[in-house]
């Protein structure tokens, strides 16, 4: 073979060699693209099935008050949220004029949703009956439902809710840390009741004294079943009604419950004062004529909700409880 034939033969061989090097980066970035486009969404399994959603949207819309902790705690912003029904508890979303005010779930203001052009919304809970108009109004972003199911256990659902904001939100750790938090102080208040003590929860509103039944009751109900709490009365047709069931103070004291669990519905609105005929539950149950002799009072053993409880209802509130019963009943 000449030299002239042996030089063509390299510059052939050393461009084929680009060649195939090009190719194989241009591949790389194929796979590179691919790989950002599918960390970009995650598909998630909310209550309505499998949907498609961003991870770390832009522009997120929450109506569900049991998401606004969780991602309060993990500095995410919103672009409207339903500011008459969040209390003072997160003045970082309601204080903040860039958050369009929803208003409330009984006359919500969806085209401030609309307005905000949101990428995701996060539905469901107070308002939930108006997920179709969400998803009809908004098509360029996802709406999800990840509010506790009925007939589904409450803690595990609200582990599942957050299991899920930490996939969407890229807080997967976090998330895990809130579902054992909640597992511990479970465990902690089943370990610390004695098993026998009788237990009566109930709502007090505008001076009066409501029954919260053991199971079904609004807020304070799935604590009897996660802890096996012996209820001290047990009423047929009782309702999960969000002022509890009409029932006399006089029978609450037939009962006797050995501890009395409240929760106190007008604390959550009371930031100045409270209306008129609304009292502290701790004032209404110790100052009843009718309860002054039963044992929960008489050995103070009474344990108020945390003020906001009504408004929040999510996983680090019932956290919260589980550690102040298992304190209570240690004490």
């Amino acid at each position: 073979m000449n030299r002239r034939m042996t030089r063509s033969a390299s510059v052939v061989a050393l461009a084929l060699t680009a060649a195939l090097t090009m190719a194989g980066c241009s591949s790389a970035a194929s796979d590179s693209k691919t790989d950002e486009a599918a960390a970009s969404s995650v598909t998630i399994t909310d209550n309505h099935g499998e949907i498609e959603v961003p991870v770390n949207p832009e522009r997120v819309v929450v109506l569900d008050n049991h998401a606004f902790e969780t991602l309060s705690e993990w500095d995410v912003p919103l672009v409207a949220a339903p500011k008459d029904v969040m209390g003072s508890v997160w003045p970082n979303y309601t204080d903040d004029e860039a958050v369009a005010n929803v208003g409330n779930h009984r006359e919500p203001n969806l085209e401030a949703i609309v307005a905000a052009s949101p990428d995701l919304i996060i539905g469901g809970y107070r308002f939930g009956d108006y997920y179709d108009d969400l998803v009809k109004q908004n098509p360029q972003a996802k709406v999800i439902e990840l509010a506790p199911r009925e007939g589904e256990d409450i803690f595990t659902e609200l582990k599942r809710e957050s299991t899920i904001l930490g996939q969407i939100f890229d807080h997967e750790e976090e998330a895990a840390a809130l579902n054992t938090d909640l597992d511990e102080a479970i465990a902690g208040a089943k370990q610390a009741y004695d098993g026998k003590s009788t237990v009566m929860a109930v709502n007090t509103s505008a001076g009066k004294i409501g029954y919260l039944a053991p199971g079904i009751g609004r807020a304070v109900g799935p604590i009897f079943g996660a802890l096996d709490l012996k209820p001290a009365l047990e009423v047929d047709g009782a309702s999960d009604d969000h002022m509890g069931d009409d029932i006399s103070v006089e029978a609450i004291a037939a009962s006797n419950p050995d501890w009395i669990v409240a929760l106190d519905r007008d604390a959550s609105f009371a930031v100045d004062e409270r209306e008129e005929g609304s009292k502290p539950a701790a004032e209404l149950i110790t100052n009843s004529e009718a309860l002054k002799n039963v044992t929960a009072v008489t050995e103070d053993n009474i344990v108020i909700l945390d003020s906001n409880f009504y408004l929040t209802e999510d996983i680090q509130a019932y956290t919260d409880l589980f550690n102040q019963l298992k304190a209570a009943f240690a004490g």
